[in-house]
């Protein structure tokens, strides 16, 4: 019948309870592993999991439990109806006339075809054995052989009915030769050239057979049973023995695991005498004072590690808090620098700028209130007066338009055309001129401005 182990342990788990992973294929942990939290491969001790135990009790006769008629079903199912042999295999637990025999009478039999019948209640809470059922389960039966297939092995790719692999060492060997035809007509040249290739593939298929050796002398095909005595064995040693696997290709298998167990010894008896020395440096003298020693050490290492965990969650919660008192005093900063009010911007000193020889005296002051070098005013200054030529009047919404710098000092360079009589504004409909007085408001950063008392910033340019 089918059987269950452990992917861990290797425990024979079918006739006991399992623990089945639901979010891995075909995973199953006895209870002992379980409950260590074992993780294995891709699995996760927080998977979701299911409790799978043994459906002894009976649902259509007496003497067929609920696992044996969902196993009768499944063979069923896998190897074809009427494979009676083969689904009795797969039950494990009756032959094939008691399966057939079973079949006939639970279900093409019953008045409720093809279901069966659902309405029968039974006083025993296990199923009845038959009374062959003893001499049968004493006799093990025979195992049925897989088809050689890649998917019937523990290890990808392997098919053990041919001993080999799917994909071999140097795959692609064969294509050179596959159609390789020696013929009469071949020249002593062309016969010289296949010969070589010939031994080119000898040579491959020597290091594949090398490779194949290998791995079957070695017990490689044995994954789960490798990976679990490696589990077994403390991280150390497992890490110093896979250091040394690179020399398993120099010596026989005799030679490796022997080097390997010397080895391990070497690294225990360096670990005992590091350890006595630790000893005799904190003045132990005797084998029992040590083992009271290493007691007491490894309680003082739990102790520690239970204080640093919880001085961790400490500091956590000492950084939140400031982390929020940070927040909330720079909010309070910030509302009282919003109340107070902005500094002076303090007036730059053009006086070394490119261009400023083009500027008169009231064009410099007008540049160094308004912290603008003289390339840029002349260039807005180019544009203003060639749109004012060109239309005969000029808007102060058009020369904010015209001109890309910030509106405010557009504004304030058309109030200054105005008044040194550059631009005349436009006229209105009464006849007066649009009266525009460069005294008018100005943004704080001018107003704030006061060449004797600001401090002056030289220009870099």
């Amino acid at each position: 019948g089918q059987k269950f182990h452990c992917d861990n342990c290797q425990a024979n788990v079918t006739d006991g309870v399992r623990i089945s992973c639901n979010e891995c294929a075909e995973f199953d942990l006895c209870t002992t592993c379980f409950s260590r939290g074992i993780e294995l491969g891709s699995h996760k001790n927080d998977h979701s999991y299911r409790v799978v135990t043994r459906h002894r009790f009976p649902i259509f006769t007496e003497d067929w439990s609920a696992d044996e008629e969902l196993l009768l079903i499944d063979g069923l199912r896998q190897f074809g109806m009427g494979n009676w042999k083969d689904a009795a295999e797969n039950v494990g637990t009756k032959t094939k006339e008691e399966c057939e025999q079973h079949y006939l009478d639970v279900f093409v039999g019953s008045d409720s075809w093809p279901l069966p019948a659902m309405d029968r209640e039974f006083e025993n809470k296990v199923a009845r054995p038959t009374n062959d059922k003893r001499s049968r389960s004493a006799t093990p039966g025979k195992v049925k052989v897989l088809s050689s297939q890649p998917s019937n092995h523990e290890i990808v790719g392997y098919m053990p009915g041919r001993l080999e692999f799917e994909f071999e060492h140097e795959n692609e060997a064969d294509q050179v030769v596959k159609d390789m035809v020696i013929t009469e007509d071949d020249t002593a040249e062309e016969l010289d050239l296949k010969q070589i290739v010939l031994r080119i593939y000898n040579g491959k298929l020597d290091r594949r057979l090398y490779r194949k050796s290998f791995i079957f002398d070695r017990d490689l095909l044995e994954y789960r049973k490798n990976q679990a005595a490696e589990k077994r064995r403390p991280k150390d040693e497992r890490d110093l023995l896979n250091k040394v696997k690179v020399f398993a290709r120099m010596q026989t298998r005799e030679d490796f695991d022997q080097f390997s167990m010397g080895m391990l010894n070497e690294h225990a008896l360096r670990q005992r005498i590091k350890q006595l020395q630790e000893w005799r440096r904190n003045g132990i003298t005797t084998l029992e004072d040590g083992a009271q020693y290493e007691v007491e050490r490894s309680q003082r290492l739990s102790r520690r590690a239970t204080t640093q965990r919880d001085s961790v969650h400490l500091l956590e919660r000492l950084q939140k808090i400031v982390a929020s008192r940070t927040i909330r005093d720079s909010a309070s900063e910030a509302a009282a620098q919003k109340q107070n009010s902005r500094k002076p911007a303090s007036i730059v000193d053009i006086e070394s700028a490119d261009g400023i020889e083009l500027l008169s005296g009231p064009e410099k002051d007008l540049c160094s209130r308004l912290r603008l070098f003289p390339r840029p005013y002349l260039a807005a200054k180019e544009v203003l007066l060639a749109e004012y030529a060109r239309v005969g009047c000029l808007k102060r919404r058009q020369a904010c338009e015209l001109v890309k710098i910030d509106s405010t000092k557009a504004r304030w360079i058309y109030d200054f055309f105005v008044e040194t009589g550059w631009i005349k504004p436009p006229v209105r409909e009464d006849g007066d001129a649009a009266a525009v007085s460069i005294d008018g408001p100005m943004p704080v950063y001018l107003a704030a401005l006061d060449t004797r008392e600001q401090p002056v910033v030289k220009s870099e340019f």
